[in-house]
């Protein structure tokens, strides 16, 4: 369970705080951390079916403004691990995926003042011209918190054997059969929650579509979801030819 351990915490660090650094290609979200923690850990299948669920939860869980969402990545890390290599559950795993991300969010806040204070020296590098320290700045503010979370995901793993076992053995069936339930609904949830975000009533014919298509029609979702691509690409126009309109010479677009 030691090496598993390591394994784990290096995979969540380096995906976590380098995706970031490296130009946020979005590897640390849960449909990616799963299926490769699980090909690592030797069980694709179970982190395929992990990350969809898991990534399903917390696809409406967006950064707005001041508001900082749960931590998706440790959430798909710790239930991948939980599954493969402690035998919990997969229901209750995603049951657990919510407030395992909360927790590790609220453990970042506490290095937010840190990471303002250092921000703060950018408008100062930036004025001196100095990119090499700008550079050093921009990496350091991964690598001063990274140890952290290292220990924090090692620990969880290594030591959370315990857990597992206690959960599984100690707390009644009917607790069990909540987070079964709450593992179906969550994902519903953050449907909901990244409808909230693009919802348009000119799109809303084409939600109920998807939901005849898969409740009446028996059409799978991969089946949908290529439907989709065909519509999106016909209403778009992707491979219409028709030159740019040009734009008319003298035109002054200056309001004031």
């Amino acid at each position: 369970m030691l090496v598993q351990s390591l394994i784990c915490a290096v995979f969540y660090v380096f995906v976590k705080f380098f995706d970031y650094q490296l130009g946020t290609l979005y590897a640390f979200r849960p449909i990616v951390v799963c299926p490769l923690l699980g090909l690592i850990l030797g069980d694709l299948q179970t982190g395929l079916a992990l990350g969809a669920s898991i990534e399903a939860l917390f696809m409406g869980s967006v950064s707005i403004g001041a508001y900082i969402p749960p931590d998706a990545t440790s959430a798909g890390v710790l239930c991948t691990a939980y599954v493969i290599l402690l035998g919990l559950d997969t229901e209750v795993a995603v049951g657990l995926a919510m407030p395992i991300g909360t927790l590790v969010l609220a453990l970042s806040n506490l290095f937010q003042p840190i990471t303002n204070w250092l921000l703060s020296f950018v408008p100062k590098f930036a004025a001196e011209g100095s990119g090499a320290k700008l550079t050093g700045l921009h990496f350091f503010i991964a690598l001063y918190v990274a140890p952290v979370y290292f220990a924090v995901i090692f620990f969880a793993v290594y030591l959370g054997s315990d857990a597992v076992a206690w959960i599984t053995n100690t707390v009644p069936e009917f607790v069990l059969n909540g987070f079964a339930a709450a593992a179906n609904i969550l994902p519903v949830m953050g449907f909901a929650m990244l409808l909230r975000l693009i919802y348009r009533k000119e799109l809303l014919p084409f939600l109920f579509l998807g939901f005849l298509m898969t409740s009446y029609m028996g059409v799978p979702v991969l089946g949908v979801s290529l439907i989709a691509i065909i519509i999106a690409v016909l209403m778009l126009g992707i491979f219409d030819n028709k030159p740019a309109a040009a734009q008319i010479e003298g035109a002054d677009d200056d309001d004031f």
